[in-house]
């Protein structure tokens, strides 16, 4: 990664209106905190191990907005976790600034001293363009609007290189209004190469996590594109758990099976079939034990991340919770599996529908999804 390169200059955005102070603002005092809790490297909860899944638990920075990055990597180590995702943006790591660089030197130590892995996720909701979340996409009309989103993915593989990360993520977007899926595909399969090119010229692994409520809806849409796209070794595949829930026709296991020879990356999350909406583990219809024990069985020894973009009110004690949450779950589905059972067994190749690209046909749990994540 450099300080000199093209993708390394901020996109120009919009200018948002101007605000004008009209009172003094005093000088603000010093700032007092407690000391963080002492992080003693032992044996780590996260991390695999004889008794422990194959994959190593992670937990989201779009989850802790609240806390400053250096402290949320204290809680997550404190907490047991192994891995980060790391969400690009305010306000942990902006790609942009002009000491970037300086930042992921010190980040990649970090990790290191913490024994942290990490992956970089690029949901940033307002970075691209400060009215309108999510946006642009590869899949907007205007190609210099179009080229700011592949601008921050290429950006986004330079810092994954620099932190040595596991992969890239990132997703499709929602179809604009206007555009039919037709168009829409032929705009992913003229766009994405160049990101997928740069992110090969790194040695950075790229994982698309198919969305509800956007082109790339569910796995079937996503492996039909990376072989429209010429099947390239270094394009895998995201799976949220929640995201399961909600779009895959053949719920959480047959999306991980199919996924399994190209999967990258998993976020973990509950939710509710009718809502697009991430929820704390037990406030949702996910079957956690079901997951994570298809993630042993297909022999996944990548990171499970916890996504709560909605919750950094309670990061701290969400990031406890969903710790004993997947623990529990990972020894209720070791208990109930017999002697010699299925952890690690190969899966099957996955079959994928013929149907024509793009989503499914919107439902009540499709295209109104993608605003609440």
């Amino acid at each position: 990664m450099s300080a000199t390169s093209p993708h390394g200059a901020r996109p120009a955005q919009t200018a948002p209106p101007t605000a004008v102070l009209t009172t003094a603002v005093p000088p603000m005092p010093a700032p007092t905190t407690a000391a963080p809790p002492t992080v003693v490297q032992t044996a780590v909860a996260g991390a695999p191990g004889p008794d422990g899944p194959p994959f190593t638990l992670g937990y989201g920075t779009n989850g802790f907005t609240d806390h400053p990055l250096d402290v949320t990597l204290d809680v997550l180590a404190h907490e047991g976790y192994g891995a980060v995702a790391l969400t690009l943006g305010h306000p942990h790591l902006d790609p942009f600034a002009a000491d970037a660089d300086a930042q992921v030197a010190r980040l990649r130590e970090r990790l290191d001293d913490l024994g942290m892995r990490v992956v970089v996720e690029t949901g940033t909701r307002f970075l691209l363009d400060p009215f309108r979340k999510h946006h642009p996409t590869f899949l907007d009309p205007d190609e210099d609007a179009a080229d700011l989103r592949v601008r921050f993915l290429c950006r986004a593989v330079e810092v994954a290189a620099g932190l040595r990360a596991e992969c890239v993520s990132f997703f499709s977007g929602v179809l604009p209004q206007g555009t039919t899926p037709e168009q829409g595909w032929e705009r992913l399969l003229a766009r994405a190469p160049r990101v997928v090119a740069h992110a090969r010229e790194h040695g950075v692994r790229l994982a698309l996590e198919p969305e509800p409520g956007m082109l790339v809806e569910t796995v079937a849409d996503a492996l039909r594109l990376r072989d429209d796209l010429g099947a390239p070794a270094g394009l895998g595949v995201t799976v949220d758990l929640g995201h399961c829930v909600v779009v895959e026709p053949e719920g959480v296991r047959g999306a991980l099976l199919a996924a399994a020879p190209h999967l990258l990356n998993v976020q973990v999350d509950d939710m509710r079939g009718a809502a697009h909406e991430h929820l704390p583990f037990g406030e949702g219809e996910l079957d956690l034990a079901l997951a994570l024990g298809t993630l042993g069985e297909i022999g996944y020894t990548g990171v499970a991340a916890v996504e709560l973009p909605r919750h950094s009110y309670d990061a701290p004690g969400l990031a406890r919770r969903s710790m004993a949450a997947m623990t529990d779950a990972w020894a209720a589905w070791q208990e109930a599996q017999p002697v010699g059972g299925p952890v690690g067994v190969a899966a099957p190749k996955p079959v994928l529908s013929a149907r024509p690209p793009g989503p499914l046909a919107p439902t009540a749990a499709s295209t109104p999804q993608e605003a609440v994540r």
